[in-house]
This record gives structure tokens, C-alpha cells and sequence, in this order.
């Protein structure tokens, strides 16, 4: 959906100022839910996987948690530039975004905490 912005004239016509489009918008949106849920996810390998916490340790005395973090940041950063490309000129619908980010948002949050991390 796009958004225009109106101004009110005096003998009540009105003039359009500018018209935006949803898709940078929807893209910062759904990148939060996919670097979230890459954090949740590289959590959960770190702490199962000890190739995977040697792998992620880019800074020995934080351990696995300096390459999680870094990595859910590239990941997030990533997404948001790709999908703010593909939507820079679109509309997209910021309802199913929004639903599809609250759960990737609800995913990556509950895989960072132990007793989630315990069923894999």
C-alpha cells in the first residue's frame, strides 16, 4: 500500500505532496525477525556443537558469544540491504510482514534461553 501525503488548499481542493512506498518500510521489518532469528539459531548451534562454538569464538575471553553476535548482525544487515532492494519501489502489505516478522521476532527470542535450548 502506498502512502500520499496531502496538503488541504483553501477552497478545498488539495495537492498531493508526496506518495511513499511500503517496501523499505516492510524491509527494515521483516530483516529484525530474520537477524533475531538467526541469533536464536546460532545460539542453539554454539551451545550444541562444539565445532560450531570453536567456529564462532572470534574473540576468546567472550567465547562462542563474540561470533553470534557478529554473525546475527551480518545476517540482519544482510537481509535488510537484499530486501529493501527488491522492495525499494513496491508496495508490499505490511500486515503479513509484520505477523511473519512477530514470528520469526518470538522464534529467535525463545531459542536463546537454556531451557528452550535443552529440547535440541
Amino acid at each position: 500500500m502506498s502512502y500520499t501525503l496531502l496538503e488541504p488548499k483553501s477552497e478545498g481542493t488539495t495537492t498531493v505532496i508526496q506518495t511513499k512506498q511500503s517496501g523499505p518500510a516492510a524491509a527494515a521489518i521483516l530483516a529484525a525477525g530474520i537477524g533475531t532469528l538467526a541469533l536464536g539459531v546460532l545460539t542453539i548451534l554454539s551451545d550444541k556443537s562444539l565445532a560450531s562454538k570453536n567456529l564462532l569464538a572470534f574473540y576468546k575471553p567472550t567465547g562462542s558469544l563474540s561470533g553470534v553476535t557478529t554473525v546475527a548482525v551480518v545476517v540482519w544487515l544482510a537481509a535488510w540491504v537484499l530486501l529493501d532492494r527488491l522492495w525499494k519501489h513496491r508496495d508490499v502489505s505490511l500486515k503479513k510482514v509484520n505477523a511473519v516478522s512477530i514470528v520469526l521476532l518470538a522464534m529467535g527470542v525463545l531459542a536463546t534461553f537454556p531451557p528452550i535450548t535443552e529440547l535440541f
